[in-house]
């Protein structure tokens, strides 16, 4: 076999490229002692983050009664020695744990709600774990875990080395109704913090650097009078006909409504049964948009909608606001910081039986839906400028970011294009796939608050970027002034 003949100037740069790429690497992958130290600490932790998340993830508790949940992470985060306040903003299940003193305080947030009938076991197809029961179909049991890990590991790493400043975690419940960080803002719990660091599992790597939209719940309650639906109809005031004349309407209404608009509704009322004019009934409303202020504007016209509804009725109308959620806000130098660490901490790699479990939960998506699917795990780490697009979701993370620099990742824990809030998530989530990419998200946010702790020119790069975006907009909020937390959302 002849071999290929290199001439000197041919040797020259290739060993010059070589040269280049080691250096470049090297200095990517560079991490302070006392960020080897956190890295070191999730990896020694990581049996017991895998079973954290296992027991939240089997005891999936739904929105403001994720009390076991909220218990568990709260003990490992005393154990750590961490000063918990539990209890937080009237939700038994919100709480904030600090360590450390002074400036500057870092923030990490933690969810740990489930969502209702999504109940599924770790197999890849469609199987409950428990009929009707809730399930992590958004994958809240990593993200608490993954946050959990992050938080002690720079803990660990602030008491080793001796790193000023502090660092938070605060335990935030009922994110899929986007309440729990809404009422904590309004309590003033984030008011001290310089910055705000999150994740979310996903099906890709990315620096969160997009928007989201802005979202207020509500819902509305119509009063009539009951009676004997054939006997005397006469004598009866529909409320359900109040609630159907209401969600006609809205109908309507979508014809005029920018293309980011979403208004979604189900009657969580609609009376006793058919023989009974019903006395009361409800509808619950989600109303969003790309932009908090378009969301007053769509609320306004929907009471408009709601008062036309009652008065052709002749039933007394009431309308319950629940909370309130706005438009997150990015932050480039905190996202393009998050970005150079996934980077530097590396994406985990998958096994063939990953792959092949991740194929076989998106065979039933090509069946019905004809989805294509290039990739089983996508183990890429996509570009802030890959990652600005606005999210088609809405998070209270996005209140936070309207009053501190806020910014995030995320990290693959599902098969790769699986839809969200789907059993693909769930089974994906409880398997060791969400495992990695949960262990994955805690070495990058420990290493990122660390550099925050350590070079007080990114928290101030970060506030900058903020105050910037935030110069002309103004917080408001549509919750009435005063008005506590539910107890209950359903």
């Amino acid at each position: 076999m002849r071999r290929p003949k290199y001439t000197r100037m041919t040797m020259s740069i290739l060993l010059g490229l070589i040269l280049h790429l080691s250096t470049q690497t090297a200095q990517a992958g560079e991490f302070s002692e006392p960020q080897q130290t956190a890295i070191a600490d999730v990896e020694s932790r990581s049996e017991e983050l895998k079973q954290v998340n296992q027991t939240i993830w089997n005891l999936a508790e739904i929105g403001l009664q994720e009390h076991e949940s909220s218990a568990l992470l709260q003990k490992k985060l005393k154990a750590a020695g961490f000063d918990i306040t539990a209890g937080v903003s009237n939700m038994p299940t919100a709480f904030v744990a600090s360590y450390g003193s002074g400036k500057p305080i870092i923030g990490i947030l933690a969810e740990y709600d489930a969502l209702p009938g999504m109940s599924q076991q770790t197999v890849p197809y469609r199987s409950p774990a428990k009929e009707d029961a809730a399930g992590h179909a958004c994958g809240h049991s990593g993200l608490g875990t993954g946050a959990l890990g992050a938080a002690v590991a720079v803990k660990t790493a602030m008491e080793k080395h001796g790193l000023p400043g502090t660092i938070r975690l605060y335990g935030t419940p009922a994110e899929e109704t986007v309440i729990g960080k809404v009422y904590m803002l309004l309590d003033g719990q984030f008011d001290d913090l310089d910055v705000c660091l999150h994740w979310h599992p996903s099906t890709q790597n990315q620096p969160w650097a997009g928007s989201s939209k802005a979202l207020v719940s509500v819902k509305f309650t119509f009063k009539g009078t009951a009676a004997h639906a054939s006997v005397s109809p006469e004598s009866g005031r529909s409320a359900l006909d109040a609630v159907e004349l209401l969600n006609i309407g809205v109908n309507f209404m979508r014809e005029h409504v920018k293309e980011d608009a979403r208004l979604h509704y189900v009657v969580t009322n609609g009376g006793g049964q058919p023989n009974v004019v019903p006395a009361v009934a409800s509808v619950w409303y989600y109303v969003r948009a790309d932009s908090h202020t378009d969301v007053e504007y769509y609320f306004d016209w929907i009471n408009d909608i709601a008062k036309g509804a009652a008065t052709m009725t002749r039933t007394e109308l009431s309308v319950q606001v629940d909370t309130d959620c706005h438009e997150l806000i990015p932050n480039i130098p905190l996202s393009e910081l998050l970005y150079q660490r996934l980077v530097d901490v590396g994406a985990p790699s998958f096994t063939e039986e990953e792959r092949s479990f991740a194929r076989r939960i998106q065979q039933p998506l090509i069946e019905e839906f004809g989805t294509q699917f290039p990739l089983a795990i996508d183990e890429r780490i996509k570009t802030v400028g890959e990652s600005n697009e606005p999210s088609g979701g809405s998070t209270d993370v996005g209140d936070i970011s309207w009053y501190v620099p806020t910014s995030g990742i995320r990290t693959s824990c599902m098969a790769a294009k699986s839809p969200g809030h789907s059993w693909q998530n769930v089974a994906c989530i409880g398997s060791s796939i969400g495992e990695k990419g949960t262990l994955y998200a805690a070495k990058v946010l420990a290493v990122a608050a660390i550099d925050l702790l350590e070079k007080p020119e990114l928290v101030s790069a970060a506030r900058k970027d903020w105050e910037q975006r935030m110069s002309d907009r103004k917080y408001t909020s549509l919750i009435p002034k005063g008005q506590k937390a539910p107890a209950t959302i359903r």
